[in-house]
């Protein structure tokens, strides 16, 4: 791997595989909300950042993400549920990932391995849902599930060494999780990003399209 592009590079995931990209001495290019001004709910703004780079990267990772937004804690009941939570959880958890994808095909190679991945979660899975509750962002990370799953079809046409995925970190100690954690085994953001990074190396062409836990395991839809 020689050339990387992270989104979301400024979060606690982001910048843990970032440091762990440049360990490699891979050339990485970083872009943040935070760092640069990227929205990546506004097209516009994807669009601006991502068309003035240089490709090919070997590796597109999407960090952004977020679970509560605006106040907005996950619901635990249906009548906790708003429109306005509902499409704030769509806008940066699904939209935000497909518009990234939408605007980066052409940074990827035409030939070659390539990967581009998405950061999702277990709780996105309808097979593995078991508990109920945290109804918008379930249905979010469900739906971005969907868009990798759906665009890595349409990818493997035009660019036949590329796999598209979604990857499940388990839970990690960031800001994102600190309140929600709870009981679940948690771990350092560095430990994690090499745990995804080891997923990423060890994917082949067969597995485009999938979804993957952060010990390589697939998730069910």
């Amino acid at each position: 791997m020689e050339k990387a592009l992270i989104i979301g590079a400024s979060g606690g995931i982001g910048s843990a595989i970032a440091a762990a990209l440049k360990a490699r001495g891979v050339a990485v290019t970083e872009l943040s909300r935070r760092g640069d001004g990227l929205d990546v709910t506004d097209e516009t703004s994807v669009a601006a950042a991502l068309g003035g780079l240089a490709g090919p990267y070997d590796l597109i990772f999407v960090a952004s993400g977020a679970l509560e937004i605006d106040g907005a804690a996950p619901e635990k009941t249906l009548q906790s549920v708003t429109a306005q939570a509902m499409a704030d959880q769509f806008a940066v958890n699904c939209i935000g990932p497909s518009l990234v994808l939408k605007h980066g095909m052409h940074l990827l190679p035409r030939k070659g391995r390539a990967v581009f991945a998405a950061l999702s979660a277990r709780v996105g899975s309808i097979g593995d849902n078991r508990l109920g509750g945290w109804y918008s962002y379930r249905t979010a990370k469900a739906a971005l599930n969907q868009m990798i799953h759906t665009a890595a079809i349409e990818l493997g046409r035009s660019h036949k060494d590329a796999i598209c995925v979604c990857l499940h970190p388990g839970t990690v100690a960031t800001d994102f999780t600190a309140k929600y954690a709870g009981r679940h085994k948690t771990v350092p953001p560095a430990e994690a990003a090499q745990n995804l990074l080891a997923v990423i190396d060890g994917l082949g062409t067969g597995d485009t399209g999938q979804f993957f836990d952060w010990a390589g395991k697939p998730v069910t839809w």
